[in-house]
């Protein structure tokens, strides 16, 4: 087995803002693993709000090189990185690798029937109301609309919305910046603009005060879970788990994530950072009949990898053997 390991840089079509911040392109890590005659492929996004930089992914594989190198498996892989992008990148390049050795699609190993297109959000970056609904007005034909929010005007950026993209369903994500108060203040206005979903309203350190709160919109837990291991705690705080790879560490975390997350009675969402085609192929198996799609990181960038995804308007349809699985 040879291991290969890279940063690469797609470009964002105009600036994508959420309420930790602004970017204008997406850095990625890239992993090739050579096993024979076949090359399996894995991507992942190091993300800051976790401690995670590409520098940092990058030194955690060359420390792991030699025993990647040595047939790595999947169970000495999750004993040997922690969950997070460079073992996320690893394990979806490990389960490539498998299909194209075997002839075998991932998702048949991973024990589905079929792999059907599936319809994702599209995100609009937060901004000012009179600007998201510029947003909306030009995605207003796409069935599920996810608004950044975390600011004073967030009831008028969800109604300019609503007015521009009527016939949307809307999700709004937090991302970490509102408060107890404020959840409790907006949260009624969101109902009555039709919100179906509020991602993360309070930091993960807080969400405690969320414990009987008797939301008015279902909750999701996305900066609070990342594995199983938070999965009791979270439970009983949300309603619906975000399931991203580059949280759980790669497909093989994800799929037992989804496991036990529907076991507890959660919905289930499956997200993804602003990535290429390449990191949503392998989510795109956790997201079957998942309750909401967030897989547009393709159509939030100006180019995408070479043989990426096929996506008709909001519709993701399954990926080519070139490109993953």
């Amino acid at each position: 087995m040879r291991l290969i390991v890279r940063d690469e840089t797609f470009p964002i079509a105009g600036t994508f803002t959420i309420a930790r911040g602004s970017k204008t392109e997406a850095k990625v890590l890239y992993v090739e693993l050579h096993g024979g005659d076949h090359v399996g492929r894995g991507e992942a996004v190091p993300y800051a709000r976790y401690g995670e930089s590409l520098e940092g992914c990058l030194e955690q594989l060359e420390g792991a090189r030699h025993r990647i190198e040595t047939a790595i498996t999947f169970g000495e892989l999750y004993n040997m990185l922690p969950a997070g992008a460079a073992r996320n990148a690893v394990d979806c390049a490990l389960w490539d690798l498998n299909a194209k050795k075997t002839g075998i699609a991932a998702w048949k190993t991973a024990g589905l029937r079929r792999l059907d297109p599936l319809k994702t959000a599209f995100t609009l970056s937060l901004d000012t109301p009179e600007a998201m609904g510029q947003q909306a007005k030009a995605n207003a034909r796409r069935p599920l609309l996810k608004l950044k929010i975390g600011g004073v005007d967030d009831i008028d950026r969800v109604a300019a919305v609503k007015r521009n993209a009527p016939n949307a369903r809307l999700i709004v994500d937090g991302n970490e910046g509102l408060s107890f108060d404020d959840l409790q203040r907006v949260a009624p206005e969101l109902k009555r603009l039709g919100v179906k979903l509020i991602e993360q309203p309070l930091k993960a350190s807080e969400d405690e005060q969320l414990l009987n709160y008797e939301c008015p919109i279902p909750l999701c837990a996305d900066e609070s879970l990342h594995t199983r291991g938070e999965l009791d705690r979270v439970s009983r705080l949300y309603a619906v788990a975000n399931i991203k790879l580059d949280k759980t560490g790669g497909l093989t975390e994800a799929l037992a994530l989804k496991t036990r997350a529907l076991e507890a009675g959660m919905g289930i969402m499956v997200g993804c950072m602003v990535a290429t085609s390449l990191s949503m192929a392998p989510a795109m198996i956790v997201a079957q009949g998942a309750d909401f799609v967030d897989l547009d990181g393709p159509l939030l960038l100006a180019q995408d990898r070479e043989n990426g995804l096929e996506i008709t308007g909001s519709v993701l349809h399954p990926p080519k053997p070139a490109l993953w699985g």
